[in-house]
């Protein structure tokens, strides 16, 4: 195993993470709740939200933003749903709705990552990592990427680390023509990553155990959360 396990799962579907300097934010993809984690792993707060199927979650400007990834399957509908994809801006005290707009290419999303006024944003038609400007949401720049299933985004120097999930494999693309800068190759029992989120020199990584009707053949049997030296 490359990862070192840190501590038990708060919640059954760990979709998203985020480091802040208030604690680690973690996306619940079942009851679509977000966590706030201390770094032993302790509840310090957790916040209802409108988020659908969650995934991908991200810290900046002030508020919370998620990943609303379409039609949930991992619990019953609510009045709130919409089944689309979409990125909820949300009060950072309360969870409560301020604002959303659709994803870059309308469809599903996992992944996002706050970068000084703007968010990029994972998106699958085609698979691509897209900057969007956190004010207007209009696209700014995108670059293509080769691999399957993106997932967690962690920004770092002059790069965006993207979590493929199924393969097991991160990898950081250089954020101005998307060239691959370097690349982990989790083992066989390696948690599968969904979110991710770099703090100092660790990245952490959640697997949400959750492969809903496309990837029931990606599960390890429980949520986790592990840690990588960087």
């Amino acid at each position: 195993m490359l990862s070192t396990e840190v501590f038990d799962s708060p919640c059954k579907h760990p979709n998203g993470l985020q480091w802040t300097k208030d604690g680690l934010y973690v996306m619940d993809q079942e009851l679509d709740d977000v966590y706030i984690l201390e770094e032993s792993g302790k509840i310090s707060k957790k916040l209802q939200t409108i988020t659908e199927n969650g995934s991908g979650i991200t810290v900046g400007g002030g508020y919370i933003w998620t990943a609303s990834n379409g039609e949930t399957q991992a619990r019953p509908f609510k009045k709130t749903d919409t089944h689309k994809g979409l990125i909820y801006k949300l009060d950072i005290d309360t969870g409560e709705f301020i604002d959303k707009f659709e994803t870059p290419d309308k469809g599903g999303v996992h992944g996002l990552e706050w970068d000084n006024g703007i968010i990029w944003i994972t998106a699958f038609n085609p698979k691509a990592i897209y900057k969007v400007d956190a004010d207007s949401y209009k696209i700014i720049d995108r670059f293509l990427v080769e691999e399957e299933r993106l997932h967690g985004l962690a920004r770092q120097d002059d790069g965006i680390w993207c979590a493929h999930t199924s393969t097991k494999k991160i990898i950081k693309y250089n954020i101005v023509n998307g060239l691959v800068i370097d690349e982990i190759q989790l083992e066989e029992d390696d948690p599968y990553p969904h979110g991710m989120s770099i703090k100092a020199n660790k990245m952490w990584i959640s697997d949400a155990n959750f492969g809903g009707k496309m990837h029931s053949n990606t599960l390890m049997g429980k949520p986790s959360f592990n840690t990588i030296d960087l």
